[in-house]
Order: C-alpha cells, then structure tokens, then sequence
C-alpha cells in the first residue's frame, strides 16, 4: 500500500510542478502583454486566449497534488461530531463515490475532447486547437481518482484499527 501511496503521491507532485511551469508561461505572457500594450502600443495576438487555455490547464493539472495535500474545501460540521469508526468509513464511501464520479466525468471530458478534435474546433482569435486543453483537464481529473481511492483504503484501513 505504501508503495502505491508513495507512486500516487509522485505522479500528482509532477502535474503539480507542471501545472506550476504553466502558470510561469501564464505570467510571462500577462507581463509581455503589458509591456508590449504600453511601450509599443501593439499587444500579444491572443493573449486573452491563450491565458483562458492555459489557465485550464493549471487546474487540470494542479487537481490530484490539490487533493493529496487535502488542500480543497471540507465542509464536515456534520462528519466531525461522529464516532471515529464511523467517521472513517464515511470519509471512505464519500471518497468512493467521488472517484466514480471523477471517473465518469474524466471519461465524458475525454470524450468531448475527442469531438472537438474530429470537428476541428478551434479558438476564435488564434485558431489554435482547443481538445490538448481539454484533455489535460480529463487527465488531471483521471490522476485524481488514484488520490481518492488511497484515501478510501486509509480510511477503511482506520476504521478496521479502531474496531
């Protein structure tokens, strides 16, 4: 277990460093962009579009190490004032259920993804190819499932131990 925790843990922290790469690329062009607007008057072409793009992709990418550092919102009012057994295998199911449904949704945005490359969609402005954004953002949601199904297993795992 601690060996498929410790992989999980890796390949998120790599779409992590590379969701943080994109969003160096992401500031540079907002900062060449404004430089270029007021010293020569002529700003980047697409600009808008391509922060929008990649700005998608950050968070594709950033999803899996978000959820290893349990860095997303908890609301748990309700959870927290269960006994631990109970609240462990709750955590569990939830985590379950929430990577089926990441599962579902990754497959449907690859999917989409898909359609868009075979109709040849393009951005308005640039005209450069939408479906490689969208299918970082089913991969970063495919990359977080992993995350959820180590958490379900630790959870499971500590509402054995506490029986």
């Amino acid at each position: 277990m601690k060996t498929f925790s410790g992989l999980v843990k890796g390949l998120s922290r790599v779409l992590d460093q590379a969701a943080g790469f994109v969003l160096v690329v992401t500031m540079a062009l907002v900062v060449v962009n404004i430089l270029f607007s007021r010293i020569l008057k002529a700003p980047v072409f697409g600009a808008y579009e391509y922060v929008g793009l990649l700005t998608a992709a950050v968070i594709g990418l950033s999803l899996a190490y978000c959820g290893v550092q349990n860095a997303h919102i908890d609301i748990s009012i309700v959870v927290d004032r269960l006994p631990a057994g109970l609240r462990a295998v709750l955590n569990a199911l939830i985590n379950f259920i929430s990577m089926c449904f990441l599962l579902v949704s990754a497959w449907y945005v690859g999917a989409y993804a898909r359609s868009m490359a075979e109709n040849g969609l393009v951005s308005a402005t640039t005209q450069i190819p939408i479906y490689p954004f969208v299918y970082l953002i089913a991969l970063g949601m495919l990359a977080y499932c992993p995350v959820l199904l180590v958490k379900s297993i630790e959870s499971v795992i500590k509402a054995a131990n506490e029986k």
